[in-house]
Parts: C-alpha cells; sequence; structure tokens
C-alpha cells in the first residue's frame, strides 16, 4: 500500500525558487511562437483518495488557433509508489480521452471550480512519504515540475522562467501546447513509430508526428502506422545512471518538437494526461509501463519460427512448392503466410475457388498441421460493398459501420468501395468475431494478419461509386483511387487551425484515411479516435480468436498505440530491400520493444523492390534474431524465398540453424516480457547503463540481458566493427573465441558473406537445444547449458533460467499445471565448478521426457584440466559414457592490452542425462591458478 498524500503548505516564494532550478533553458536557434498567455493557478485542495484537484484560469485570451478554454482542471495523484499521473482538461464541458474501457485506468474526479485566489508565486508541493516524485507547480503563470526524491534530479519542468520563447501552458479546443526544459546530458529514446535516420537516440530538431497514417516506412522522421506518445530519458550523472519515462495518453494527431534542451508537445484536440515511470533502471521503466498499459501478450512457441509471405502468391500449388523447397533446402520453416491472393476478389473472410479450392486447401493444412507447421492470412479492415457478399449484408443488418451524414462512410481499398466498421461500438466487436468464426470454420488458420488499419484509403474525402464504369478496373496498380470523390474541407475537424506535419507533407489529415469529420458509435468523431483504429481492431480480433478453440492467439497488427502489445505481434510495414533500411530496422526494433510490443520484426530482405543476394544473405543474418522472424516480399518484385539463392540459402541454414537452437531461450524471454514487460531485443544501454558509449548505438541490439548481435550493414564489408562493453564476451558459434576488456572497447571481428557475430556475456547460462527445422521438432531434442565466467577469474558466478509450458492455452503463467520453471545457477571456487538447478512445478517437464545431455563451461582459469567428476553428490566413474574435455580459448582482445601470459580454458561435459524437471548437481574440480 502507498501511504497516504502528504499536500506541503502552500508557501509564497521567489519564481527562482520553483522545482526545475537545475534544469538547461531552450537554447534552439529555432524560435516557438507564442500562442498563448498561460493559466493562473487559483485554488488547490487534498481529495478523499489522496489526490490533488486545482483549479486555472487564463491569464489573458489568445486568439491564434482558436479562443483559450476559460477554466481549466488539474488532477494529480501518486498512483503507485514509481507512477505519477498529471491530468489537465476543460473544468467544464467533458472532451475527448483515450476511451477507458480500451485502456483501462483510474478516471479523475469532475469537481466544481473551486473559488480562490492564491498569490502570483505560490508553489504547491504534493508527495507521498512512499512514491519516487515530487510533484510541485506554481500558480502564475501555472508551470509543472516533477522531480526525484533520492536525488533531487528534475525529471519534467513546464514553469516559465522568463527567458524562454515559451513556457506558457496552451489549452484551447483544437490546440494544445506544453513544454519541458531538459538537461543536456539527458539521452532520449521513443516517440513513434517512424523511421529514424539517426539511430535509436531522439535527434533534436527532426520532426515527431505521431498520427497513425499508411505512409512506406521508407519516409524518414514522418508519422507512420502507429501513436506511442512516450520516451525514455536515461541520464548518467558522475556515472550515476537513472532513466524514467513520460507518456502523454493522448490519441489526437501531434507534433513534438524536440530541441536537444526542450521538448514541446503541440497537440490538435484532447486532454493533457501525463504518466510519470520513475524507474530508476531502463527495465525498470518498462516494467512499469507495461504495468499500466498491460503487459505483452503471451506468444506461442511456433511463433518464434521462422515465418514466410509473399504478396503474389497466386494459388495453392504455388504455397505447396514454397513449403516443399524450404524443407529442401534445408531451411528452417514453421509458418507460411497468405497476403490477399486467397481471397475471392480481395474480400474478406472469402475464398478464392479456382486458385485454392477449399477441399485442396484444407488437405494441404492437414498435412502441414500435422508435422507442427502453422498457416496465417490477412485480414484488412475495409468491407467490401457489395449486396451479394454475405460479411456485407450483415455489417449492414448490425449497424456496425462508421458514418459520415447518417450514411456509411465510403472509401476505396484492395476490393474497391468498402465501409470501414466502427470497433467502438460493441455491436461491431460481436459482429467481426462471428465472421472471424465462420471464416475459421471455413479455413482453420492459425493466427490473423490484420493490415491497412492506420486506417488507409485509397482516395481521400467524401465519395461515391461511379456511374457507368467499373472501379476497381482490374488493370494497372490497385491502389489508384477510382471513386468520385470531393474534398472535404468545410468543417473544422477536416481542417483544423493548426496543421500537424502529417505524411511530412502538411498535407490533410483526412488525406488517403477516414474523413475526420466522420462519426464513430456515441457520436465520437474520427478527428479524435484515429490513431486508435488498429488498436481497437486488434482488441476485437483477440477477443475473437481466444473464444475459437481457447488456444493462445497470434495476431500480426500493422497499426499500434499505447497497449497494443497486450494483444498483437507487429512488423514494421512497407520497408525497401536498401542497406539503409536493414539499418533502420534495428533502431524501429528496439523501440518497440520500449513501446511494450516485444514481437517485433521488419519484412527480411525488404518488402520491394528486389534485394541484391549480398543484401539478403546479410538482411537475414540480422532477421534471424529479430523477435519476429519474417519474409515478406511485394507483388510487384521478383521472388526473394531464402532458397532462390545458393548463398542466401547457406546463410540462411546457419543464421537460423542458431535461431533454432536459441528457441528455449527466446521463448522464456517472452515469457519474461508477459510477466514483467522486458524487451526480447533490447538496446545494450539496458544492461549496461553506466557504459555512456553505447547510448546512441545502434547498429547492434541484445537479445535478453546477455547475447549480442553485431551483424554487417554495409556493402561489400568482410568486417564488422562492434562495441564490447566491460568485460568478457565469447563468441556462440565459436565458443573459444573470446573478446576480454576491463574498460570496454571496439574490436573489429572477421563477418565473411555467410557469418554473423553473436557473442555471449560473461555470468550467464544460456539453455539451448539442438535446433531442427521445424520447432515442434526442435523443442523435443536434447539440451544444453552454456556457463560463462570472466576470463581467467579463480572465482564467480552464473545464472540463467528457463520457462517450459504447453503454448497452446491461453495463459502463460506458472501454476497451472502445464508449465515448468527452472533456475540454474553455476559457481566458480577454487575448489572448482558447480553447476545446479531448482525446479518450479516439475511436473509439465517431466511429462516431456526433456533431458540435459551436455555442459559447456567458459572462461576457465588455468590449464590443469578437470577431474572428480560428481553428479548429486556420486562420483562419476571411468565406465560411464560421460565425458570432460578442456579446449583453450582464443583472445581476440585482452583484459590487458599486451597480456599475454593470461589463459582461459572451456571444459565440456558431454553424455550426460540429467532431467530438466528434477533438480540436479553437477561439479568437478579444476587446476586453477592463483
Amino acid at each position: 500500500m502507498v501511504p497516504p498524500l502528504r499536500l506541503a503548505s502552500l508557501l509564497l516564494v521567489l519564481l527562482l525558487c520553483t522545482a526545475g532550478a537545475n534544469s538547461s533553458s531552450s537554447s534552439s536557434s529555432t524560435p516557438l511562437t507564442k500562442i498563448g498567455n498561460g493559466y493562473r493557478l487559483i485554488s488547490i485542495r487534498e481529495t478523499p483518495d489522496g489526490g490533488l484537484v486545482g483549479h486555472l484560469v487564463v491569464n489573458k485570451q489568445n486568439n491564434i488557433y482558436g479562443p483559450d478554454l476559460p477554466h481549466l482542471q488539474l488532477f494529480v495523484k501518486h498512483e503507485t509508489e514509481d507512477r505519477l499521473r498529471v491530468h489537465i482538461t476543460d473544468a467544464e464541458t467533458q472532451r475527448w480521452e483515450v476511451p477507458y474501457d480500451l485502456l483501462p485506468r483510474e478516471q479523475p474526479p469532475r469537481l466544481k471550480q473551486s473559488i480562490g485566489s492564491l498569490g502570483k508565486n505560490t508553489i504547491a508541493v504534493s508527495e507521498y512519504s512512499g512514491s519516487e516524485f515530487i510533484f510541485s507547480c506554481i500558480s502564475d503563470p501555472f508551470g509543472f515540475a516533477v522531480r526525484r526524491k533520492s536525488n533531487g534530479q528534475t525529471l519534467f519542468n513546464s514553469s516559465a522562467d522568463g527567458s524562454d520563447p515559451f513556457g506558457s501552458l496552451v489549452f484551447k479546443d483544437q490546440y494544445l501546447e506544453i513544454s519541458t526544459k531538459l538537461p543536456k546530458d539527458a539521452s532520449l529514446y521513443g516517440l513513434g513509430e517512424n523511421t529514424q535516420p539517426h539511430g535509436i537516440k531522439l535527434y533534436p530538431n527532426d520532426p515527431y508526428t505521431l498520427y497513425t497514417t499508411d505512409v512506406s516506412a521508407i519516409n524518414l522522421n514522418t508519422d507512420l502506422y502507429g501513436s506511442h506518445p512516450v520516451y525514455m530519458d536515461l541520464r548518467n550523472n558522475g556515472g550515476q545512471p537513472s532513466a524514467h519515462a513520460v507518456l502523454l495518453l493522448n490519441s489526437n494527431g501531434m507534433d513534438v518538437v524536440y530541441r536537444g534542451t526542450s521538448l514541446t508537445y503541440k497537440i490538435i484536440g484532447g486532454v493533457f494526461d501525463f504518466y510519470f515511470f520513475a524507474g530508476p533502471t531502463p527495465l525498470g521503466v518498462v516494467d512499469q509501463y507495461t504495468s499500466f498499459i498491460g503487459r505483452p501478450a503471451p506468444m506461442p512457441y511456433w511463433s518464434l519460427g521462422f515465418h514466410q509471405c509473399r504478396w503474389g502468391y497466386h494459388n495453392l500449388s504455388v504455397v505447396e512448392d514454397v513449403v516443399e523447397n524450404y524443407k529442401k533446402a534445408k531451411i528452417p520453416l514453421d509458418v507460411i503466410w497468405n497476403d490477399d491472393d486467397h481471397m475471392d476478389g480481395k474480400k474478406d473472410f472469402t475464398l478464392n475457388s479456382n486458385n485454392y479450392p477449399r477441399p485442396k486447401l484444407l488437405a494441404f493444412l492437414d498435412k502441414i498441421h500435422s508435422i507442427g507447421m502453422k498457416y496465417i492470412v490477412i485480414i484488412d479492415p475495409g468491407i467490401a460493398v457489395n449486396s451479394s457478399y454475405g460479411v456485407y449484408q450483415r455489417g449492414i443488418a448490425n449497424d456496425v459501420f462508421i458514418k459520415y451524414a447518417g450514411e456509411p462512410y465510403l472509401a476505396q481499398v484492395w476490393p474497391g468501395a468498402v465501409n470501414f466498421p466502427d470497433f467502438l461500438n460493441p455491436k461491431t466487436v460481436s459482429w467481426w468475431g462471428d465472421e472471424i468464426r465462420r471464416f475459421h470454420e471455413l479455413v482453420p488458420v492459425d493466427g490473423l494478419w490484420i493490415d491497412m488499419n492506420e486506417v488507409s484509403n485509397f482516395c481521400s474525402g467524401l465519395c461515391k461509386i461511379p456511374q457507368g464504369k467499373q472501379c476497381p478496373t482490374g488493370t494497372g496498380p490497385g491502389w489508384i483511387c477510382c471513386l468520385d470523390c470531393k474534398n472535404i474541407t468545410k468543417t473544422r475537424w477536416d481542417d483544423p487551425p493548426y496543421k500537424i506535419n502529417a505524411s511530412g507533407l502538411q498535407v490533410p489529415i483526412g488525406f488517403k484515411t477516414i474523413a475526420t469529420s466522420a462519426v464513430h458509435y456515441n457520436g465520437v468523431l474520427e478527428y479524435d479516435a484515429h490513431s486508435l483504429y488498429g488498436f481497437s481492431q486488434t482488441i476485437a480480433t483477440h477477443k475473437a480468436l481466444q473464444g475459437l478453440e481457447g488456444k493462445r492467439p497470434f495476431i500480426l497488427s500493422r497499426s499500434t498505440y499505447v497497449g497494443s502489445g497486450k494483444y498483437a505481434a507487429h512488423w514494421t510495414g512497407d520497408n525497401q530491400g536498401t542497406w539503409e533500411n536493414l539499418r533502420y530496422s534495428i533502431s524501429t526494433m528496439i523501440n518497440f520493444g520500449i513501446f511494450g510490443v516485444p514481437m517485433v520484426g521488419s519484412d527480411i530482405c525488404g518488402f520491394y523492390p528486389q534485394p541484391t543476394e549480398e543484401l539478403c544473405n546479410r538482411w537475414i543474418e540480422v532477421g534471424a534474431f529479430y523477435p519476429f522472424s519474417r519474409d515478406h516480399a511485394n507483388y510487384y518484385s521478383p521472388r526473394q524465398e531464402l532458397y532462390q539463392w545458393d548463398s542466401v540459402a547457406e546463410s540462411a541454414r546457419n543464421a537460423l540453424g542458431m535461431r533454432y537452437k536459441l528457441l528455449p531461450y527466446l521463448y522464456t524471454l517472452n515469457y519474461e516480457a508477459h510477466i514483467s514487460g522486458a524487451p526480447i531485443a533490447r538496446p545494450l544501454f539496458f544492461s549496461f547503463p553506466s557504459y555512456i558509449e553505447c547510448y546512441g548505438l545502434s547498429t547492434q541490439f541484445l537479445l535478453g540481458s546477455s547475447l549480442m548481435v553485431s551483424p554487417v550493414l554495409e556493402q561489400g564489408k568482410s568486417e564488422v566493427k562492434a562495441l564490447f562493453p566491460p568485460g568478457t564476451w565469447y563468441s556462440l558459434f565459436d565458443m573459444t573465441q573470446t573478446i576480454a576488456s576491463k574498460e570496454g572497447s571496439y574490436v573489429t571481428l572477421d563477418a565473411p558473406l555467410h557469418v554473423v557475430n553473436v557473442h555471449l556475456y560473461q555470468n550467464t547460462i544460456l539453455p539451448m537445444q539442438q535446433g531442427g527445422l521445424i520447432s515442434k521438432e526442435a523443442r523435443m531434442t536434447p539440451f544444453s547449458l552454456v556457463v560463462t565466467f570472466p576470463a581467467g577469474a579463480t572465482e564467480g558466478a552464473a545464472k540463467g533460467n528457463i520457462f517450459l509450458d504447453d503454448d497452446e492455452l491461453p495463459e502463460m503463467k506458472l501454476g497451472n499445471g502445464y508449465s515448468t520453471y527452472v533456475d540454474f545457477y553455476a559457481t566458480l571456487t577454487k575448489g572448482g565448478v558447480k553447476v545446479w538447478s531448482q525446479v518450479q512445478e516439475s511436473k509439465f517437464a517431466l511429462g516431456k521426457g526433456w533431458y540435459i545431455e551436455k555442459i559447456t563451461v567458459l572462461g576457465l582459469n588455468g590449464s590443469g584440466g578437470a577431474s572428480a567428476l560428481e553428479i548429486d553428490g556420486s562420483p562419476v566413474t571411468g565406465a560411464s559414457n560421460i565425458e570432460l574435455s578442456t579446449t583453450e580459448h582464443k583472445f581476440l582482445r585482452k583484459l590487458e592490452d599486451g597480456d599475454d601470459k593470461m589463459k582461459a580454458v572451456m571444459v565440456e561435459v558431454s553424455g550426460l542425462s540429467l532431467s530438466v524437471g528434477k533438480n540436479f548437481a553437477i561439479s568437478w574440480k579444476m587446476g586453477i591458478k592463483g
């Protein structure tokens, strides 16, 4: 329980005494227009539940972008020890907010305005005795600051101090603005979705526009498919790193202007609803953030295998050939996908009876299902306007579509004229679930891919079906608008006073999407709900799949919002087959881990145009380690399945071969993501927050806390310069190759065409299996453990874990009788090495018969060899099949330059049969020096 709120006395102080004195003021050379004259706090009081409510009045009207709202309500609450909420809205009229049923949270009180008048420089301070945050605000002009209690650091400061060209709170009906000052040492991450050419750190003066848009991911620094108005702020003061996050929960379009020492939100509606997450570690931030927005969805085991898709598999025989050719090439493949090729006239929930005859498709699915493979198809939100189409008929009968002037809003996507379901309507959710059920009875798919849900529209404005001509024509590009349309600019919703940087072109916000004056259920405007469309469709789809067979749903969604990771995986959209896009994929992937969407990846080899053979080699070496690993290509591009080139097939067998050995590790990371939000793929600073050199690193990434991928990202290169944080790293492909550095350093690694460098950090126990061509078969192979100590150490400790369960069950947790969790431990002393396990819920693992056949320990001191092996306290005699072998490490970089005396060895214990479901202990003596 959080202790009761303690509201500090209201004091008269000088303005310079406001919280935030240690923050830098804006020094940007690009001025910000002063839009408003700010507000004055006239009263503030405590609520019965420990919150704080204040009322504000506008200082002086400023009519730029419309009149200021005269009265505002401030609500502040320390919701947990590490989460603070600051909510500001109209005190007189209810305004649009993210629906509380889509993202559950506490509703602020609606209190009548208090009568009062605070002095000009009054400061109010709010803090919990158990909270890490201190909130303070100054009365006139109103501004607030959030500080960290443990070190006094100011995390957010909107208070004007007279030296800034901004700082005054602006709150108009269709324009909100607020700014915070930032110190120079703040490294910021997040604010997506966009393609950031400068890497994972926010870059000063790059535009960050948040508004879900179907714009190809090749467009740099523009609003893309998702809206995630959250950033993580990492600072390192004197070697003491601390991280926090700031979420502005608002679904309206916005520009976020980052100038290095300031950050300004410019929003076209809604409210200010800030949430602050205290950290102080990056992992702690994501834990707190996903605790609020929803923990990431548990993914089925097979979804961590390799996926193959293409827009242009014209008939079933092509799909069958793809599966067979992967098998012939001995390249792992778990899931085969269809884009819209399986559909009748590109209509959702239909089957093309000529190219995908149902009896043959069902026979194919029986065949692949019998070996553990899966099948997924695409579903777009646009429902074809067709009086003979049952899905449309039932939609009209249930009144499920978004309206304009009382009629379903007409748009165009792949099938031609369409209406869009309104997923804010409970009737639509029921209708959608029924259509998914009907389709699943027709074709037993294993998951659904929901695309085009930003929403994408090939037309703009108010449209009608043209008389006397076919639409679409059936020839030429299908994305050319063929409806009769007229622009809609007569309403303030279609032509708002402030124009966000939509699509990087300042086009109208209704361009190639639903008109923003269209209406959802209960009169909600598309203007407000636009960026929630994909999120609301994802929730409805998840509910439908979960109700089918009681299995764990798998959904891939292009459009995302805050909380989407609770229901779906994500891919980064229509990327290009270029070296630049290969590099961008890493930044986007690790950003989505921060957003609480850990199951993420990019189209391997690029969606279009055709990649070069060399690029596809290098891309599968990266993509094999994406959390979501899928090759996908455009209809107009040549075929690019991994077996199309012999060289790419070799790289795929190598990289995917390692991925399939790592599946138990990846699945355990999936479990950790589900219970704590921890990203599967992470930037290096998550594990090394004190190592400033890795703060902006965007060309390498971690899987979990200890496995580092350092790929080749440039054409014509056969080596890669990789950053190694302090400590010892071991090559996963050749465990004798070792890099050790006390201070951390860059190392140039050999990387011939078929080689990707993957390294494991010290003090880790990594569970692996033998791999295979399908995850189902790979999952039943014997386990091995890789144990790492710092090279040459005479003592140390390592640990790891593994989660195993029935991955078809909807829930992913311990204690249900269908799961097992194992902690592995190892210690190194001068007496030798001990490795042991502690098992929770052993029944499930015992029933599967899993066992550990090999333990490999890296970095052991000396060359005296291993002896006196014991298992569970009993000596192992020479008559057994168990073997000990010792191999000396090859150092690429020593702990100290010129130290040629250090030696370290690898000891391998093979021939074991240790049950994963039982506690075990194995030990041996080493001839350790020192």
